[in-house]
């Protein structure tokens, strides 16, 4: 009961993480195509890193092709890629504690923007590739990530603990957490500098982009688990005006939607 009233609520902040993101994001025409670009290669079943890389190529591409006309950016200067064929992954792959830790590890090595593109990299990975985890699964496992103190990180170790237990959860904290120390602890006092940079600058812009885009993809994908009736599309319509219009903190809207929840689960 908690969950399904959490996890419509969790689609209309994670809207509202993408409203914000994409304001300040999609600064230019040239990025707002390279944005739609991206969309539809995600929509094709491209790679995530694909897509990520390729529109911070396209627009460093453009930029130097382009300087002085940034309006006129194509997305045709998007490098030609092939689909990987995710969404036709064959039978479940047996669960290992070894796999999980490697799947972590690269997620949180290559993870990029703000963290509700993870959503993103676990689809792809537990539900399509794997085939450990339903969609529904994973939108619970997001809920308990937002509903707890910390950061939506936490998700895995939710994850980790349903597919194997405490090993599991320790497993896949670690593994997602640790790129990070290393990342930052090497590049650190190198990002000042890249920033400054025009071509680093442009390819960052890109894949910033990117993955704003690979959220909105998901997140219409998840969508389809979270609302399922008109009690949840009325909570995710709500939640999401409530947030937007009038900025409510999205603790009381988790709250209201844990309540809402479990009063429709206790009536039936």
């Amino acid at each position: 009961g908690l969950l399904y009233g959490i996890k419509p609520v969790v689609i209309a902040v994670v809207l509202q993480a993408l409203w914000g993101l994409g304001r300040s994001a999609l600064k230019s025409r040239p990025l707002v195509l390279v944005g739609l670009a991206s969309v539809a290669l995600s929509l094709a079943g491209v790679h995530e890193l694909i897509v990520l890389f390729g529109a911070g190529i396209a627009v460093v591409a453009g930029r130097r092709l382009l300087p002085r006309e940034p309006g006129t950016l194509l997305p045709a200067l998007l490098p030609p890629v092939r689909p990987l064929g995710l969404a036709a992954a064959a039978a479940a792959v047996p669960f290992q504690l070894s796999t999980l830790f490697l799947v972590f590890l690269k997620v949180g090595a290559v993870l990029f923007g703000s963290g509700y593109v993870l959503l993103a990299f676990l689809r792809a990975e537990l539900v399509t590739r794997l085939g450990w985890l339903t969609e529904a699964q994973l939108l619970d496992a997001v809920a308990v990530g937002q509903v707890t103190p910390g950061p939506v990180f936490t998700t895995a170790t939710f994850i980790g603990f349903l597919l194997g237990g405490h090993a599991g959860a320790l497993v896949a904290t670690l593994g997602i957490f640790l790129p990070a120390f290393f990342f930052v602890a090497v590049s650190g006092p190198l990002v000042p500098r890249l920033r400054r940079s025009p071509v680093a600058g442009a390819f960052l812009d890109g894949v910033n982009v990117a993955s704003l885009a690979l959220m909105a993809v998901v997140t219409a994908q998840l969508a389809r688990s979270a609302i399922s009736d008109l009690l949840t599309a009325l909570l995710a319509a709500a939640s999401a005006v409530l947030l937007l219009r009038y900025r409510v903190n999205a603790s009381w809207l988790v709250l209201g939607g844990a309540v809402a929840g479990l009063s429709a689960w206790w009536l039936r």
